[in-house]
């Protein structure tokens, strides 16, 4: 048994497979892959790192374990995968997602051969446990998952919390211990007791307060989109492949960016924080859907007619149309009266926090600072934004572009 002083939890136990995992390569790689990815570049404290975040979701669940009064042989297959489920993380965490994706056609959870390939699987078969459980486990597949890959799971608890805590800001705070000891199981799905709502709604709203001011801070958004230029333009030589980056560091990453002359420029201004700056910055109901719809390509496409537009470099001009993930807490299930629930159907807060993050909905184009009013102003005819709000700006500005301009 091993104790481990954590700035969040204050100490973890960590014994058994967990403790003989910890030492593995993949997961001490993740000491190297930060939390928040271009977050930092906003709130500079926000320096943790998906190991931290790891142990404190172990942590979670074997306190979740205790509760509920699993043992044995299937308590250590949830440990295991509570302290390995970050391991197939890229570098600087989900900022780099949606490229590996594309490239690999594997998410971060979808760690089956790396577990295969790696130390983790010969830990895993030397306590006796069947990787391929565990690995299901990490992604999400049987009754106990629901403890670190739920709808209210101790990775959220962790992660809103550690966040907090490290930005500084006052969102993040989560009676986790509450939630913890509230759960059961009831005809196969893991639920909350009536009694703890308001807990849950209360994480709800920590994260619906996370948003906008740390996960989606235009700064942290307009470093991420240049990450994945930069990224894209590094695969696009003849090394590294996607694979390959998928298992770097960040700090492995960064210095390929600014070694490789085709990402150079982009992996100077990351490291030195000369970003990019708001050329627009859109309300959802001023965007067309094809705009908000459009895949991959599409955006690639309108961003060269932007550019041309605004005749400048393609590779200067950034398109970031935000996805509209479902809030997934609000399926959460509640135990009433001897009848399950949807959170949703049991909370009106559920609802108005799902407003709230439309409202919050932004499109950004992003470009250098000294090209940013003409690519602006070529963004908004390319896009076809609605010029009718423009007059209603709150300080009764006419140009076209004012309305889509946001304040860095």
């Amino acid at each position: 048994m091993k104790t481990i002083k954590d700035s969040v939890h204050d100490h973890i136990d960590v014994g058994g497979v967990a403790l003989d995992l910890l030492d593995t390569p993949p997961v001490q790689r993740l000491r190297h892959v930060s939390q928040l990815g271009t977050a930092t570049l906003v709130y500079p404290s926000a320096n943790h790192t998906r190991f931290e975040h790891s142990l404190g979701v172990y942590h979670l669940a074997d306190l979740a374990l205790d509760h509920l009064g699993v043992e044995g042989r299937q308590a250590d297959r949830v440990r295991a995968a509570a302290l390995i489920h970050d391991v197939g993380h890229g570098p600087f965490s989900h900022n780099l997602e949606g490229l590996v994706a594309r490239e690999t056609g594997r998410e971060h959870d979808e760690i089956g051969p790396l577990v295969e390939e790696s130390a983790i699987g010969r830990v895993l078969a030397d306590h006796g446990l069947d990787p391929d459980a565990v690995v299901d486990l990490v992604a999400g597949e049987g009754r106990l998952s629901q403890i670190i890959a739920g709808d209210l799971d101790v990775d959220r608890m962790d992660y809103l919390a550690r966040d907090a805590h490290h930005t500084g800001v006052p969102y993040g705070t989560v009676d986790h211990g509450r939630l913890v000891r509230s759960l059961g199981f009831f005809d196969g799905d893991l639920v909350l007791g009536a009694d703890s709502v308001q807990t849950a709604e209360s994480l709800l709203i920590a994260r619906a307060l996370m948003n906008p001011t740390v996960y989606n801070h235009h700064v942290a958004r307009i470093g991420r989109a240049m990450l994945e230029r930069g990224a894209r333009a590094l695969l696009d030589t003849t090394a590294p492949t996607a694979s390959e980056l998928r298992r770097m560091d960040d700090h492995e990453l960064l210095v390929r960016l600014r070694e490789t002359p085709a990402s150079a420029p982009i992996g100077r201004r990351i490291t030195e924080r000369d970003l990019y700056k708001r050329a627009v910055w859109a309300e959802r109901s001023a965007v067309p859907a094809e705009v908000i719809d459009a895949d991959y390509e599409g955006i690639r496409s309108v961003e060269g007619e932007i550019a041309a537009a605004a005749e400048i470099d393609p590779e200067r001009v950034i398109v970031d149309v935000p996805s509209r993930a479902p809030m997934v807490e609000g399926s959460a299930r509640i135990l009433v009266d001897g009848r399950t629930r949807r959170l949703a159907e049991h909370s009106t807060l559920v609802g108005a926090l799902e407003s709230a993050r439309d409202e919050q909905w932004r499109l950004g184009v992003y470009a250098p600072a000294d090209a940013t009013d003409r690519v602006g102003e070529a963004a908004v005819r390319v896009l076809g934004l609605d010029g009718a709000r423009v007059s209603e700006t709150p300080h009764g500005l006419n140009a076209t572009l004012e309305q889509f301009r946001g304040e860095e």
